[in-house]
């Protein structure tokens, strides 16, 4: 099935036979018979292609095929007989003159199609390429992965303050860091900050202050948020903020403009915040460590990294990426990795995710002396996941035995409930979007 081709026309029976026209070619076809309802429809599902009559009007008396062109390609049908009239000067991709002959319209769409498939071909190249140009190159091949990129890369396009979640160890900063590398903002700074120091040394950081401001002041210092203009700012942990510095951060953002610590006059920042967090915020602020209102100012988008257990299909090409990166860094001799070694590394469930995996390659590439990685050069505790009680491997499985009964209790009350997810937050005694955020981490689709 090709995707759906949206035909706009008040003329029912020009509908009826561009539909049936349409459907025995084998294309989806939707229809809307006027501008709104046109609207409308684009509002719920894109539509890669539209067949619109060139005389019906959009807003403000404008030709309707120019104001869809902005969404989709536009095949124009027209009733003059100007061999003048030009597509381009609607938008639009091709006009096809009434009465329509078959033939020609579905030669308009195919080229149409085609054009579209080279542009999509060509953006992916320039989306790759992006990628590739940053600092860590981001490497994925699930399914979760690819469509978290696909959603980055739409973020990466607005100002829109964008919330990382995740556990640690997912690569929230490397994510962070391809957003910036593909918003307008990427000829700028990138400036992080991690928000688990103390709240004077983190008030210095973000907000710089004067000369005399304080014992040990003895001159100015700018503040990261100044030092990040026309740039993005970079929030690690940023539930760890003390409430008093939520407090500044939440004004900051509302404002755009800070005031320097011992400095009345405040100063206008143009900066693009990021922030990430490994711990849920919805269950911060209901334990009144975080502040609501600074909550919904940083989830306006929120993107979740997924743990590397979730996404086992790509720990094959991170294993070579380390592989490939160490042997330069390093000078190391280790060139590949052996089957059984791989295949235990892809059955570890990485409670450290991507950090962990990452440091289990370098470990393993000072060890071997060989073209490749065996088993014995991995790390025990990933060669024998269930080490004897008293080693430091139990913790690990009380962690897993844990989030599995967390899971299994999840499971019950949604079944329960009826797949009510409403019901079953109540159930469990948590808010709902704490819910949907524990049935993302743990895969569970009910």
């Amino acid at each position: 099935m090709t995707d759906p081709i949206l035909v706009v026309t008040p003329d029912e029976s020009l509908r009826d036979a561009l539909m049936l026209a349409l459907s025995g070619e084998g294309y989806e076809v939707c229809a809307a018979r006027s501008a709104d309802a046109a609207r409308q429809m684009l509002e719920n599902r894109p539509f890669e292609i539209i067949v619109c009559e060139l005389e019906m009007r959009g807003r403000r008396g404008q030709p309707l095929v120019s104001e869809l062109a902005r969404h989709s390609t536009v095949v124009a049908l027209s009733s003059q007989d100007d061999p003048e009239l030009e597509a381009s000067g609607f938008g639009a991709y091709a006009i096809v003159h009434k009465p329509v002959p078959s033939t020609e319209l579905i030669l308009a769409l195919r080229q149409a199609r085609e054009r579209g498939r080279l542009k999509q071909e060509n953006r992916l190249l320039r989306r790759d390429l992006a990628r590739s140009l940053g600092e860590r190159p981001i490497v994925a091949a699930s399914n979760s992965m690819i469509e978290l990129l696909e959603t980055l890369e739409r973020a990466s396009a607005h100002e829109s303050v964008v919330l990382l979640t995740g556990e640690r160890g997912t690569g929230k900063e490397v994510l962070a860091r391809a957003i910036h590398g593909q918003s307008p903002r990427r000829r700028h700074n990138f400036v992080a900050v991690h928000c688990g120091a103390s709240e004077q040394q983190l008030a210095i950081e973000l907000f710089g202050h004067v000369k005399g401001a304080f014992a040990g002041a003895e001159r100015n210092r700018l503040g990261l948020m100044l030092e990040a203009a026309g740039g993005t700012l970079y929030l690690d942990e940023v539930g760890s903020l003390p409430p008093d510095l939520q407090t500044s951060l939440l004004r900051a953002l509302q404002e755009e403009e800070i005031s320097p610590i011992g400095d009345s006059k405040p100063r206008s920042i143009d900066v693009r915040v990021l922030a990430s967090t490994s711990t849920p915020l919805e269950q911060e602020v209901e334990a009144g460590r975080f502040r609501e209102d600074l909550f919904r100012r940083l989830s306006g988008i929120e993107l979740i990294a997924p743990p590397l257990r979730d996404r086992r299909k790509d720990i094959p090409l991170l294993v070579d990426h380390f592989i490939g990166h160490f042997r330069h860094a390093l000078g190391c001799t280790a060139r590949g990795i052996a089957d059984d070694a791989l295949e235990r590394l892809v059955a570890y469930d990485w409670p450290g995710n991507i950090r962990e995996l990452e440091n289990a390659i370098e470990r393993a590439m000072i060890s071997s002396r060989r073209d490749r990685i065996t088993r014995r050069d991995l790390p025990a505790g990933i060669v024998d996941p269930n080490p004897s009680a008293g080693d430091t491997g139990e913790d690990l499985g009380l962690k897993r035995a844990r989030r599995a009964a967390e899971a299994d209790v999840i499971r019950r009350a949604l079944h329960a409930t009826g797949g009510n997810r409403t019901h079953a937050a109540k159930r469990l005694e948590i808010s709902h979007r704490a819910l949907l955020y524990k049935l993302k981490e743990y895969g569970i689709r009910d």
